[in-house]
């Protein structure tokens, strides 16, 4: 296949790239580079099944010969970065769909939309269903997130509807591994990197809130497999293993060996309480649950921060 992936410099954009290309397709990513990273696909750049675009998508979206998929997942993601920028926030879930949909269209290509739990907000039932509606403030801090995500949701469903566009959606829940920003805010990252500096280590509210984390390899194969598939409607690709936060503070610590003390702040607005997906469809539809054990899965994350940290002070050395 010709596969197209916008955010190509992002977290999850990344690893969609190295998985399409080892699978032998020709991949053409395209990033404004607003969140993403060059760094991230630097080790596709040579491989001759691989091209780069830097380009916003809230611009039209061309792109000569023919395209058989197109991933979108052009968009901030962790509450650092859509808090920082919720204008272009609102803008790439809307516009940039708008025209990766229309891009799809024109091309007679099969659109995934990387869409996210945070559109539950802070749900009131758990696990979560894809037909639970969900419970989101849309004028509060990460609205721009949570409700841009639900128009792209709608805006992809009404471009099925409407013009027949093939479209597939995934509500990616709490996803880590290697290729976080250590900067991006989300809880693993910051955990580790916290603990591997001496920093305290710091945990929102009680710590009591929950989280279903995925290993990054998890949630890649199971968006490859509803990408192929014939599974209509939204579907979500999560861990079904429910661990509160300082739970997962504790661990961090304790896997590293930090002596780093465990704080607590505020708990920020709107965050949710709960997280955890209802992943009967993904199992039955797909054949698709996450594999990895937190622990390995951490284990894997932690040595590519410590190495990340390695280099950089090799380089300062210098």
């Amino acid at each position: 296949m010709r596969v197209l992936v916008t955010g190509a410099a992002g977290f999850l954009g990344s690893h969609l790239c190295a998985r399409y290309v080892h699978d032998g397709h020709e991949v053409i990513g395209m990033d404004s580079l607003l969140t993403g990273t060059m760094d991230r696909v630097e080790d596709l750049m040579g491989s001759g099944a691989f091209t780069f675009e830097r380009y916003d998508v809230t611009d039209y979206v061309h792109v000569p010969g023919d395209i058989d998929l197109v991933l979108h997942f052009a968009s901030p993601a962790s509450p650092r970065d859509y808090l920082e920028y919720p204008i272009k926030t609102l803008r790439v879930n809307s516009l940039g769909t708008h025209n990766a949909l229309g891009l799809a269209r024109a091309k007679g290509a099969r659109l995934l939309l990387a869409s996210t739990s945070e559109v539950y907000g802070d749900p009131l039932v758990c696990p979560q269903p894809e037909t639970y509606w969900g419970h989101v403030n849309p004028i509060g801090p990460r609205g721009c997130y949570d409700e841009s995500k639900r128009f792209a949701e709608a805006l992809t469903s009404a471009y099925e509807r409407e013009y027949g566009v093939e479209t597939r959606i995934a509500r990616i829940f709490n996803t880590f591994g290697p290729f976080m920003r250590v900067d991006d805010g989300r809880a693993v990252p910051a955990f580790i990197q916290q603990a591997i500096t001496g920093s305290p280590i710091t945990v929102y509210g009680d710590g009591s809130q929950t989280r279903s984390l995925c290993y990054v390899d998890d949630t890649i194969e199971g968006i490859v497999r509803l990408a192929a598939s014939d599974s209509l409607g939204p579907m979500n690709i999560g861990g079904t293993v429910e661990t509160t936060v300082l739970e997962i503070a504790r661990l961090i610590q304790e896997m590293t060996g930090s002596r780093s003390d465990i704080v607590f702040e505020d708990l920020p607005i709107d965050d949710p309480k709960v997280r955890c997906p209802d992943a009967t469809r993904a199992r039955t539809e797909l054949g698709w649950a996450a594999t990895t054990p937190l622990r390995e899965g951490l284990k894997r994350t932690i040595e590519h921060f410590q190495e990340k940290a390695r280099s950089a002070e090799a380089v300062r050395d210098a």
